[in-house]
Formats: structure tokens, sequence, C-alpha cells
């Protein structure tokens, strides 16, 4: 049962996300704020009556300190509560991610995506339990059902010489008609396997459809770029486009498993 802290300087907004987290049975109390400073006497008023407070959903563009302000602030906390960002504003994303904000939902808020956000904190709730909570996942660390995949080898033959290329060291795959060129820090290679194929394979393993030509590892990604209006990724050097309809669930897959290099 999550006890959460709900903070947005617009009332109407901040009576709709109170609303729908009580509304919610794995949340036991939703505080209110109506503002960055207001939020942490919250916090601060919890500490002192030795209660926790294990989510925060805030709002980014307040006057004062700003959601992404606070975020840092609470990121310094000994035992710091989950973030979850509820914006209007996709923008923030790389930030929230630097943040390593536990889901970035926008609004309108819908019930059901608020709720995944919910369940995600509770989870991570969970998992922190018998742990210290203080001790953040290690950078860059692979989630555990990636972790349990097992590694892939494939085998690539060129000029009449067979190489042996393991899944864990490409990149990106490029779809080239029924073929996939396989790109990994040591070059490329072209391979007889479409990547719709690759992508039902590998899902398991990180790999996510980012384009209509382009499935790439997010354990390799180092930087998610937004510039005049269209979303890139970059790892190993290759910028690649992110498609409109790829987005959203690209920032919020990396909202979950954030680059392991600053952004």
């Amino acid at each position: 049962m999550l006890h959460t802290l709900a903070v947005d300087d617009e009332e109407p907004a901040l009576a709709e996300l109170a609303y729908l987290l009580r509304r919610d049975p794995r949340v036991a109390e939703v505080q209110t704020a109506d503002d960055g400073q207001q939020a942490l006497l919250a916090l601060d008023r919890a500490l002192a009556a030795g209660r926790s407070v294990d989510a925060v959903f805030l709002d980014i563009g307040m006057p004062g300190l700003d959601g992404l302000a606070l975020a840092r602030v609470i990121s310094r906390f000994a035992h710091p509560p989950r973030v979850v960002f509820v914006t209007a504003h996709e923008h923030h994303a790389v930030e929230a991610f630097a943040l390593r904000a536990a889901d970035y939902v926008l609004k309108p808020v819908a019930p059901e995506r608020l709720a995944e956000a919910v369940r995600r904190c509770a989870e991570s709730a969970g998992e922190a339990g018998p742990e210290d909570p203080s001790e953040p996942p290690e950078p860059g660390g692979a989630p555990p059902e990636r972790a349990a995949a097992p590694d892939e080898v494939i085998s690539v033959e060129l000029a009449g010489v067979t190489r042996f290329v393991q899944r864990s060291e490409v990149l990106y795959a490029e779809a080239q008609g029924d073929y996939a060129r396989l790109h990994t820090g040591g070059g490329s290679h072209l391979v007889r396997i479409p990547l719709a194929t690759l992508e039902e394979r590998w899902g398991v393993a990180g790999f996510v459809r980012i384009h209509r030509s382009h499935l790439v590892a997010l354990h390799h990604v180092r930087e998610l770029r937004m510039e005049a209006g269209r979303t890139y990724v970059v790892l190993g050097g290759h910028v690649l486009p992110v498609s409109r309809r790829h987005t959203r669930q690209v920032r919020e897959m990396l909202v979950r498993h954030p680059p392991t290099a600053a952004v």
C-alpha cells in the first residue's frame, strides 16, 4: 500500500489527480500540495512524524520551485520516494530520464495510464523492501527479465568465412528487405533474417523497434535527443531517428531503464 503526495499548482488538475489516486486499491493515502515549496513542507512533516511517503506524483510547470527542481531535491533524500511526473509537456522527458523518474505520464491523464504508473511504484517499493532502499540500482543495470535472457550467437558468412556475432554485441539492427544488417561496435553484418523476426525473438533481451527500419538495444542507448520537434537516440556513435509512432513507447521504456550515461 502506497503513501503518496500529489503536487500541482492548478486546482482542477490536482483534484483530478488526487481522485484517480484514491480510487486505486494500491494507494493507502493521498496528500496534496499546490506548489513545490508546499510539497517539501509536506515531506518534511511526514519525515518528522516518522511516516513514509512512497511516491510523489508531480507536475513540472509550476511557479517557483518547479517539478524538475523539486525532483532534484527529493533525489538527495536519504530514502527518496519514487517520482512520477504528470505533465502536459513531452519535451521534459530527457530530464526525467536523468533524474531516474519512475514514470512520465502525459496530461490529460488517462486512468489506466496512471494505474500503470502506480503499479510500477508499488512493484519497485516491494522490490526494495528486503534491501536498503537508499541503494539505487547500478547505473545501466539490466532489469531482471533482461539479465535472465540467455545470449544468442548468430553465424554470419562473408566471402566464404563464417563469423559469430553475439546478440549482446549488437547496438541496433537495420531492415534491408528480407535481410537485416546487424551493427556492432566493430562493424556491420548482413543476415538473412527479417527485422520483424528479430523484434519478436529479441524483445525479451531489451530490443525495441524505434522506426520501421530500426530495432535498437535499449541497454546500449546513451542519450535521447529532441531537435526541431524530432526525437533521436544515440548509441555507439550512431544517431537514429525515432518515428512519431514509437516515440512514446521508447520514452516510457527509457524512464523505467534509464540510459547508462548522463543525458
